[in-house]
Order: C-alpha cells, then structure tokens, then sequence
C-alpha cells in the first residue's frame, strides 16, 4: 500500500490504534472460546501464561506491570489462581516479596494454553509474508517502547 497523499496518512494516524484494539480484542475472544471447554477463563489464562514466558521469575508487581493492572487487581487473580492450585507464592530472598511460580498443575495448564494459542494463531498469520510480519513486528516494538517511555514519564 501506498501512502501518496495527507488525507490516507491522517486516516491511518486515526484509525490505526482502534485497529490494533479491535485485533487483540478479537483474538482474545477467539481464545476465550477455545480454552473455555478447559475450564479456562481470560482471568485465568492471561496471567498464567505470562507467569510461564517470563524469562524471569515474577513478583506481583511484575505481573501487574506485564498484564497493565493494578496491584490489588492482581491479588485477587492470584487469589484464584493459588486456590485452583495453578500458581503458588514463594518467600524470596526479601520476606516482603514472594515469587510467583507455576505449580505442576500451573505448568501443564500453560502448556495446554500455549498449544491453543498456536494452532490458532497460525491461520490468522498465514495471510502474511514473513517480511511483512518482522516489519510489522518491528514497528509495534518502537511502539510499545515509545509509550513505555511516555507512560514512564507521566508517573
């Protein structure tokens, strides 16, 4: 596509990031169906399988920062989380923070949830090139760390 006049770039300026809402916000709903046979809702799916790609271990607080919610909001996730046995919270090196780690339950679920993700992930990217996707990709990641910076600023 080319972009050769104001009014196509000011189109796209403006619907671009309702785009990319509608996308994920679809994508999520597809998933949503997909995991519910497992008993498996988007509360409880989302944060177990962040937990599990984590090269890290992860606190509350990074859970929090890596699903964009408050603090409180994450306990009660892991409220429910530990009390289906899918995560548990372990005393770190500082008593004043635990670690959140999978259980074996928590690690097969996230297993379970990550070969769904998969095999549906892959007929919606196969309508485009593997040029287009690293471009694409490389584009949303000067995007998430131009507005983490903006967002770094605001606090």
């Amino acid at each position: 596509m080319v972009i050769s006049d104001n009014s196509n770039i000011e189109h796209i300026h403006r619907d671009f990031m309702f785009l990319m809402g509608q996308i994920n916000r679809q994508w999520r709903r597809i998933l949503n169906r997909k995991l519910q046979p497992f008993g498996l809702t988007e509360p409880m799916w989302l944060p177990l399988i962040h937990i599990a790609r984590s090269p890290t271990q992860m606190c509350q607080k990074d859970l929090a920062a890596s699903l964009s919610l408050d603090s409180s909001a994450v306990v009660r996730l892991l409220d429910v989380l530990e009390s289906s046995k899918f995560v548990e919270r372990v005393e770190g090196i500082d008593r004043r923070s635990k670690t959140i780690q999978l259980t074996t339950l928590g690690k097969s679920t996230a297993q379970l949830i990550d070969e769904q993700i998969s095999k549906n992930r892959n007929p919606v990217l196969a309508c485009v090139s593997e040029d287009e996707l690293k471009n694409a990709f490389h584009v949303l990641e000067r995007m998430a760390e131009t507005l983490f910076s903006i967002e770094r600023k605001d606090l």
